[in-house]
């Protein structure tokens, strides 16, 4: 088949999604014909996207979130909706047209904004499969944080909004859950680039951190401070400084390079995110404990650090006090084989809720999960 994708380019999680759902496609025999991006006004993609996903890349402009030294900024996201709305419309226009060249067999979106509205505007034949780690909040025995009913709502519509008239949700879970196939809601494992099971896990002397906006990082300084001893190795999206900043013997800040960050993680102490569900996924996958911490006023990060809890990745906070870390590695139980067997449970589930909708085969009956 020919399967274009549509790829939110906030943060790094729906990047390496798309990339290991193509290297898992063509392995099947599909051909991955373009994947389109969409990013905040001026925000440059990491160039690792473009260096592995071997395929034609589109970008155009879309919605995010708009961050401050505090967190998610609300009143300023939605101030940059409002202020950049014709680009957001030209962005659609040219996913139509883009589509109309390509003319793929599916489309396959990973929590891309424009997804729904594309397919209720534009009244698209072409089938979508949605996939996202935030659509399993959609699931009723999902656990949500304490006094976040309305968020949760929230959250929910949008997750809503954009797989309008999808044919199909994958929600990317930590573990094994019942799928709901009447709510065209399918549990799988999450997505893994092969270069993440290729790695050897080493265990050095020092703490990993990954941060979704440099602003973050004033928390990070503040605590080194105080900490001098704890070796720090982070990784930013900060553009004006080198690709490596020294800050002293014990903290560099390191730009988003996709094989740096990985080794380290191979080799680190544990791992410090900002409550990716990716980032936590490959730490578990490597046997590395983590300290989620969501971003203040980010309810999908939220969801992320309580779900990553429940299932065994690590501990959470609500700052980057990475005194919590330390307090909890002595009673961190691994994880990492009862990860791992569901993990690798998944590219038989996803080739076959894919291969669903190729015309060529023999009508099966719908793929919805594999069987035990």
């Amino acid at each position: 088949m020919k399967i274009l994708f549509l790829v939110q380019g906030e943060g790094r999680g729906h990047l390496t999604q798309a990339i290991s759902m193509s290297q898992i496609l063509r392995g099947a025999g599909h051909d991955i014909v373009g994947a389109m991006v969409g990013s905040a006004v001026g925000r440059l993609i990491p160039s690792f996207f473009e260096e592995q996903i071997h395929s034609s890349v589109y970008y155009f402009n879309a919605p995010s979130i708009v961050y401050n030294g505090g967190g998610m900024n609300v009143k300023r996201t939605l101030l940059s909706l409002v202020t950049h709305l014709p680009q957001y419309i030209k962005s659609l226009r040219y996913i139509h047209r883009t589509v109309r060249e390509i003319q793929p067999d599916l489309i396959i979106s990973f929590y891309e904004t424009y997804s729904g509205l594309y397919n209720v505007i534009y009244g698209t034949k072409i089938p979508m499969i949605c996939v996202a780690h935030q659509y399993l909040i959609l699931h009723p025995d999902f656990t949500s944080p304490k006094n976040s009913g309305i968020s949760r709502i929230l959250i929910n519509l949008n997750s809503k909004a954009a797989s309008w008239k999808a044919s199909q949700r994958l929600a990317l879970s930590f573990r094994e859950m019942e799928s709901l196939p009447d709510k065209k809601l399918i549990v799988v494992p999450p997505l893994l680039r092969q270069e993440v099971r290729d790695l050897y896990p080493l265990k050095e002397d020092f703490f990993l951190v990954y941060m979704t906006h440099h602003s973050l990082s004033e928390q990070i300084i503040a605590w080194h401070l105080k900490h001098p001893e704890i070796r720090l190795q982070c990784f930013w999206d900060k553009a004006d400084v080198p690709d490596e900043h020294k800050i002293d013997e014990t903290l560099t800040f390191h730009r988003i390079n996709s094989q740096k960050y990985l080794f380290m993680l191979a080799s680190c102490r544990a791992l410090v995110t900002t409550a990716g569900f990716e980032s936590v996924c490959e730490a578990m996958y490597l046997s590395k404990p983590v300290m989620m911490v969501p971003v203040p006023n980010h309810y999908e990060q939220e969801c992320n650090a309580l779900d990553g809890v429940i299932s065994g990745a690590g501990v959470t906070s609500k700052t980057f006090n990475l005194s919590v870390l330390l307090d909890y590695l002595p009673h961190h139980i691994d994880q990492s084989e009862k990860f791992r067997n569901w993990y690798h449970r998944g590219e038989a589930m996803f080739i076959k809720n894919v291969e669903v909708f190729d015309k060529t085969l023999p009508a099966p009956k719908l793929a919805l999960a594999d069987k035990k």
